[in-house]
């Protein structure tokens, strides 16, 4: 598996004011912390790490941080991410230390697969996730892009809870309850109304169209 490096310099100002002049040209602030070590303030160009924050795989991989001027390496799991609520721009990110035998706790994203071809679905039911993302422990060096769900066989009505989930070979999700992580619903009224709609519009432009004709040859 290839390892994910980020760039960063050391950063020497900190609070709002220095976040703010960073931003503005084009860094974003950031912090690396645990391990037993030193806090260390650092920053990123912004565009290389929007592009890496949009790829899934950043979110739940071990990262190597380089810091220009600093020595050491700087393994690291992103922990969290601030956000501007206007822009939808990243405005800080925390990184915490880690090595590859760690054991680690992350919130790993629920996906569904074989959806479109389960019986529930062919007869006009809908997937519903109740559960976007579930508490994994794992080795840091094997945290799981997602977690599938499998939906083939599902009939309207059917539920998949915790407890049946097929889950990466070391990655657990504690839990007390068996909960609901997905489940296949019926189609609401309102969508059954208007596939009855569409069906009368249809029948009726057929009856316009067959009385023209009529028209036509009399």
């Amino acid at each position: 598996m290839s390892t994910i490096i980020i760039e960063a310099e050391m950063r020497e100002g900190t609070g709002r004011a220095a976040s703010r002049r960073l931003r503005r040209a084009g860094r974003i602030p950031g912090i690396i912390y645990g391990g037993d070590k030193p806090d260390l303030p650092i920053t990123m160009d912004y565009f290389t790490i929007s592009k890496q924050l949009n790829d899934e795989h950043f979110h739940t991989s071990m990262l190597e941080v380089k810091v220009k001027g600093s020595r050491g390496k700087n393994t690291v799991l992103i922990k969290d991410s601030q956000w501007d609520p206007v822009a939808d721009t990243v405005t800080h990110l925390d990184f915490f230390r880690v090595s590859a035998s760690d054991t680690i706790t992350a919130d790993i994203p629920v996906l569904a697969i074989n959806a479109e071809d389960c019986p529930g679905v062919v007869k006009g039911g809908l997937v519903s996730l109740i559960r976007h993302t579930l508490e994994v422990t794992c080795r840091a060096d094997s945290i799981p892009e997602h977690i599938e769900v499998d939906c083939a066989g599902l009939e309207i009505g059917d539920s998949v809870h915790v407890e049946e989930i097929n889950l990466p070979e070391g990655a657990e999700v504690h839990h007390d309850v068996n909960f609901t992580v997905l489940n296949l619903s019926a189609p609401t009224k309102e969508e059954v109304v208007e596939v009855e709609d569409e069906a009368a519009e249809g029948e009726a432009v057929e009856g316009e169209e067959a009385a023209e004709e009529e028209a036509k040859s009399e």
